[in-house]
């Protein structure tokens, strides 16, 4: 059954509250001349001056009355909403307005308070990512250009024998890296996020992709000693290969980093109402249920104790490319026994 709309009832009845209004002004004003014209036996002089006395003062009385309604239903609504918004421009985020009537039966101004109030949340949330963004980007900035000072003003020395010698410029040289991945994910992620980048879809066959993908870490893959289970089916997708490097680098480099020497990795590929699923599964640490609902969050760390090293920006980075490409990312995870990252991509007929 179709809902009414209150605010079209209400307009109907302000037309027809407006229509009878001048209807017994109307009416009124005939009956005076009637009266008039008994009254003062023709005199269109005199009947003229009393109409005329009676026009100024209906139009008093009108005047006044919309003077009223104004003021309680025009006035006091607006001068509220200027004032709400004059503490928005000013950065107070905390502004909140209460409407004037109640739910179901709102006016176009209860509608615009309930969209400032919105904006003003919004607006909050903005801000605190913002203030956080800024403070985790210096702590992220802070401690590898420490160790760059450092190390730097030691081999300077010229006091180091050569392995120590050799040791720190190692060190200087995965410092500079990872300061390179920071800088390279935040610039990736803010064009991704004002959409400054589009992707460039063309026909992909995954399996393939995730195999060059996994040939990236094998290396690293033997050095842990760690198992590793595929079971790709052959799957084409019409996407952007770069933005999918992205997805694949992160969620293998995190399983390969976060799984135990001589634990698991499994991935798998295959299709799910049309759409091709991967899935990538390590036997690792785990994550918190309160840790998973954030972990897709800029900068948020699973690992507080930053034993693991990373700049939060990965997952992220891999969330927004998943929304971009119109695909799906989810999480199942349980401490101690594992994590089971899914990506759904539209297959080629999608």
């Amino acid at each position: 059954m179709k809902r009414k709309n209150p605010n079209r009832i209400f307009s109907v009845l302000g037309y027809a509250a407006l229509f009878v209004t001048i209807a017994v002004i109307i009416m009124v004003a005939l009956l005076v001349y009637d009266l008039a014209d008994r009254a003062l036996n023709g005199n269109d002089a005199l009947i003229a001056v009393v109409m005329l006395t009676v026009i100024i003062f209906l139009a008093l009385i009108c005047t006044l009355a919309d003077g009223i309604r104004r003021k309680i239903l025009v006035k006091g609504p607006v001068e509220k909403i200027l004032e709400a918004t004059q503490k928005i421009a000013s950065g107070d985020f905390s502004v909140r307005m209460e409407p004037i009537h109640a739910f179901g039966r709102y006016n176009e101004y209860d509608h615009i308070m309930e969209n400032i109030n919105k904006m003003s949340a919004e607006l909050a949330k903005t801000e605190v990512l913002h203030t956080d963004f800024v403070s985790n980007v210096s702590h992220e900035l802070k401690t590898p250009l420490a160790i760059i000072q450092n190390y730097s003003m030691a081999i300077q020395s010229g006091d180091l024998d050569k392995e120590t010698h050799d040791k720190y410029a190692n060190v200087l040289a995965m410092t500079a890296k990872r300061l390179t991945d920071l800088v390279t994910n935040i610039l990736k992620l803010n064009r991704l996020e004002n959409q400054e980048i589009a992707p460039v879809r063309e026909e992909i066959r995954l399996n393939e992709m995730l195999e060059q993908a996994l040939l990236r870490y094998e290396e690293r893959i033997e050095e842990k000693s760690l198992e590793l289970a595929c079971d790709l089916q052959p799957v084409t997708v019409h996407s952007d290969p770069a933005y999918l490097e992205i997805v694949w680098n992160n969620l293998i480099s995190n399983a390969v980093k976060f799984t135990e020497p001589e634990g698991r990795i499994f991935i798998t590929l295959g299709t799910e109402n049309g759409n091709a699923v991967v899935k990538v599964e390590d036997s690792g640490c785990g994550i918190p249920k309160e840790i998973g609902e954030r972990i897709f969050d800029k900068f948020y760390q699973g690992d507080t104790s930053h034993a693991q090293e990373g700049n939060g920006l990965g997952l992220a980075l891999v969330k927004k490319v998943i929304d971009v490409l119109g695909g799906e990312i989810s999480v199942e995870s349980e401490v101690g026994k594992g994590s089971i990252f899914t990506v759904k991509l539209r297959g080629e007929n999608q």
